[in-house]
Parts: structure tokens; C-alpha cells; sequence
């Protein structure tokens, strides 16, 4: 058991090398960024960068998730390499030819969902569409064999290019929104056209597609779209809805919370990169079953002590790394980071369901977050509302994914048994709530004082923890075990 928690630390540190250099970069450039565009530019920004990823899903149909479960129960290798020729093809044509359908229309497009007509500002979300579409399923392929060195150089290019352009785009040619797109996407663009000639020359790329391969993977990827989709917009509702029936400023604000709150969207993403190939690997169904039950606990403490420490400091977090006028962010930061704590459980709960080959249940429980995404923002955010505006879309965005996380567990735990840790869970979450919330009521909220008390408060998080004896003796050296490990990766990871 050990060796898998090693193993999905390790490599999960590999895949998100690369985003925690790209993440810590963003906040150092966030306040410049933020000097250079205003609140209503970042908040057009983030929309269409959403809708990118949520049409991308479409696009994918399926087939990545296919792929990853097909990848792992056939064992013929030359079967394997028609697969991922196949997946690549499938979302290299899907991908090329909705972008250039979306480039004809892309002044009506852009009007339809900014409000105002910007076709070159859509152009530049439309390259988006289609470098992110391919460089997943590009990423998806050298993940399954866990090709991490060049995973690595890859994420490590895209990231350095990134930068370089957004810069020059943002602050030298003030593009404003557009450099933000183009800079974000224009180097990935150039990535993916390098991994598609790595791919080509070890016969995993091509623009043939196997029908055979292809009707296989979308009897099983396509039931999963719908549910993907579903999720996606529960995390994407609040930012549409912000900004074009609420404020464009307001959004602008709420998308600076969102980038800020990438300080634990990092660890979620680097989990569910790593995440699906380790749990389809493992063949005893009881071994799988405590794995699953131990992951989930291990993520809610990381996840959940990175949360605490946001809430308690949003406002210092937010003052260093913004400009001035986008201070209100402070307001949806915590629920923000609470929301992609909770998003990083539902790869559990899909592993499941896709372990047991029945994926039809996943888009119900999905469903029915949105509904409650839709109605507690016109309940919570609006001042016909409560008026809580921006911090009213984040709690908004918590109640909902609770509601799916919870239908979700309801449906699919009849098709394999985790015996979840819920007594642990519970007193994890009393004592990480109670010192958060006992720390904003308590507390200073400004000055100096007040950021180094707060700081000091964190530490009763620890002592609780091992006051209530949360932790075994045997996990305390696992621990110490998987803190070796994580310094071996990193070590490894600067020589590479």
C-alpha cells in the first residue's frame, strides 16, 4: 500500500512540476497583469478561457477517459499504440474542425457570450480550443506510460513560452484581454505540434482513425461527456453568470480569486493527473478498495490544511499579489479554494464508476450540482438575493459540488464497496472548520500583527490532529517514508 501512495505522490509531483513553476510564476506576475488589464478585461478573459475548456470536453468526446481504461486492461502492446493513434486522430479532427467552423462565426459567437461583438478577441479563444483539446490527449498519452522526464520538459517549454509571450503581449503591446488568450495558448500551440512529431516517430500519432478502436472507446467515453460537462459548468456557471448578468467588474474580481486560489488547484490537478492511471492498475479489487478509502482521506487533509491557511490569509494574499483595485477578491477567496478542494474528490468517486465499466450514473449526480449551482447563485448573489455578491457565487459554488459529490457516492456505491473513513473525515473537517472560522472571528483582519497571529494560529491545526490522535504510529512512519520520496522526486526533478 505504501508503494502505490509513493508512487501516486511521485508522479503526481512530476505531471504538476511544471504547473506549480507556471502557478507560482502567475502570482508573481498576477499584480502586473492586473496593472495593465482592467477587472472588466479579466473578467471577458476568464470567461472565454472557460468556455474553451468546457467546449473541449465536447470535443474530446469521451475518448481520453476510454483511453485511459483501455490503455490499462489490454495487455497487447501493438493494440495499445492503435488505441492512442486513434484517440489522437479522433480529438485532432474533432478539434480542427470546430475551430474552423467557430472562426467563421466568431464575431455573432463572441457577441452571444460577452455581450458585445470581439471576433478577434474570439479568434484568439478559438486557437485556445484547439491547442488545449490536443495538448490533453497528447499529455493523456505520455501520463500512461508514465513517460514523466518528457512530460516534464514538455510542461517545463510550454510554461517558459507562456510567460515570455503573455509578458510581452500583455505589458509591451497592451493587448489586455487578447494577450492574455494568446499568450496562454499560442505556446501551447507550439507544444502540441512538438509532441505530435515525438508521438509520430514512436508510431503513437496519426490522423487515420480504427473505427473499430473508435466505436469501443465511444461506447464507453461517450456516457461520460454529458457528466464531464456537467461538472465543468458547475465550475463555470458562477464566472458566466457574474459577468453577464451581474458585473463585469464583479467577475473581473471573482477571476483574480480564482487564480489566487490556484494554490490548491495545483494539488488537485497534479492528483487527477496521477490519480487514473494508478487506480485502473491494480487488479485486486480489496486491495484497490483500501487504496481508494486511504487516498481520499490523505487528500481531504492536504487538500483541507491548504484551505484553512487561505481563509485565514485571503486578505494578505490578496493585497500582495493584485493591484489595489481588485482588494474585493479577498471576499470569494476561501470558498473559491474550498470548491476546487471539493472538485479534487470527484476523480475518486469517477474512478469507481469506471472501474466497474458503468458510467451512465456519473452525469445524474453531476445534473443535479448544476441545478443547485444555478439556484443557490440566484439565491445567494444577486441583492434581490442575499446580496453576497462574489463571496455569494464561491459559496454557491460549495453548496453545489456537495450536492453532486453527495448523489454521486449514493449512486455509485453499490457498483464497488470503499469502506470511506468517515469518523476520520469528520473530525478533519471539526477541527480544520473550527480553527478557520475561530481564526476570522478571533483574529485581527489588517496589519501586521494581524497576519503574524493568524499565522501563529495555523499550528493549532497539527496539534489537534495529534491531540485527537488522528494519526496511527504506522502513519506517522509512512509519512516520514512519503517525505523522503517527495525530496528523492524533486531532486530527480531539478537534475532532469
Amino acid at each position: 500500500m505504501l508503494g502505490y501512495l509513493k508512487r501516486l505522490v511521485s508522479t503526481g509531483l512530476t505531471y504538476q512540476a511544471a504547473d506549480i513553476a507556471a502557478k507560482c510564476i502567475a502570482l508573481v506576475t498576477l499584480r502586473l497583469y492586473t496593472r495593465h488589464v482592467p477587472p472588466a478585461g479579466y473578467g471577458a478573459y476568464n470567461s472565454l478561457l472557460t468556455l474553451v475548456i468546457l467546449t473541449s470536453i465536447l470535443l474530446r468526446v469521451g475518448v481520453g477517459e476510454a483511453f485511459l481504461r483501455f490503455y490499462f486492461t489490454d495487455e497487447d502492446q501493438a493494440r495499445r499504440e492503435r488505441l492512442a493513434r486513434t484517440a489522437a486522430a479522433t480529438v485532432a479532427w474533432s478539434s480542427s474542425v470546430a475551430a474552423g467552423i467557430a472562426v467563421i462565426f466568431a464575431s455573432p459567437i463572441s457577441k452571444l457570450v460577452l455581450g458585445f461583438a470581439d471576433p478577434l478577441l474570439l479568434d484568439c479563444a478559438i486557437l485556445g480550443l484547439w491547442a488545449f483539446t490536443n495538448l490533453e490527449m497528447a499529455y493523456a498519452q505520455l501520463r500512461v506510460d508514465e513517460r514523466t522526464r518528457a512530460y516534464l520538459f514538455a510542461s517545463m517549454s510550454n510554461v517558459a513560452m507562456t510567460v515570455t509571450l503573455t509578458v510581452i503581449l500583455v505589458v509591451f503591446a497592451g493587448q489586455q484581454a487578447r494577450g492574455l488568450l494568446l499568450g496562454n495558448f499560442g505556446a501551447s500551440a507550439l507544444v502540441v505540434l512538438g509532441l505530435w512529431w515525438v508521438l509520430l516517430r514512436a508510431r503513437r500519432f496519426s490522423l487515420r482513425v480504427h473505427r473499430g478502436d473508435l466505436a469501443a472507446m465511444l461506447r464507453f467515453g461517450l456516457p461520460t461527456v454529458p457528466a464531464d460537462a456537467s461538472v465543468y459548468a458547475l465550475q463555470v456557471i458562477d464566472r458566466l453568470y457574474l459577468f453577464r448578468a451581474y458585473s463585469h467588474n464583479a467577475a473581473g474580481l471573482y477571476s483574480v480569486a480564482l487564480q489566487l486560489a490556484t494554490v490548491v488547484f495545483v494539488a488537485v490537478r497534479g492528483f487527477q493527473y496521477a490519480w487514473p492511471p494508478l487506480a485502473y492498475s491494480i487488479q485486486s479489487d480489496a486491495e484497490a478498495s483500501r487504496l481508494y478509502s486511504l487516498v481520499g482521506t490523505y487528500y481531504a487533509l492536504a487538500t483541507g490544511a491548504v484551505v484553512c491557511a487561505v481563509a485565514l490569509l485571503s486578505r494578505w494574499i490578496v493585497r500582495l499579489l493584485s493591484a489595489p483595485v481588485y482588494f474585493g477578491a479577498h471576499r470569494a477567496l476561501p470558498w473559491l479554494a474550498l470548491g476546487w478542494a471539493l472538485y479534487g474528490l470527484y476523480p475518486v468517486l469517477m474512478v469507481i464508476a469506471g472501474r466497474s465499466g458503468v458510467m451512465t450514473r456519473n452525469f445524474p449526480a453531476t445534473a443535479m450540482g448544476l441545478v443547485a449551482n444555478v439556484v443557490l447563485l440566484l439565491v445567494l448573489v444577486p441583492n434581490g438575493g442575499l446580496g453576497l455578491g462574489i463571496a455569494g457565487a464561491g459559496i454557491a459554488l460549495c453548496g453545489a459540488y456537495l450536492v453532486m459529490l453527495a448523489a454521486m457516492y449514493t449512486l455509485t456505491r453499490s457498483l464497488f464497496s470503499v469502506g470511506f473513513e468517515w469518523r476520520r473525515l469528520g473530525l478533519l473537517c471539526s477541527i480544520l472548520a473550527g480553527v478557520a472560522a475561530g481564526g476570522e472571528l478571533l483574529l485581527p483582519a489588517a496589519g501586521v500583527m494581524g497576519l503574524v497571529l493568524r499565522v501563529a494560529w495555523l499550528a493549532l491545526v497539527p496539534a489537534l490532529l495529534l491531540a485527537t490522535r488522528f494519526f496511527t504510529a504506522k502513519e506517522l512512519t509512512h509519512a516520514r517514508e512519503l517525505w523522503r520520496a517527495v525530496r528523492h522526486t524533486q531532486i530527480g526533478a531539478g537534475g532532469a
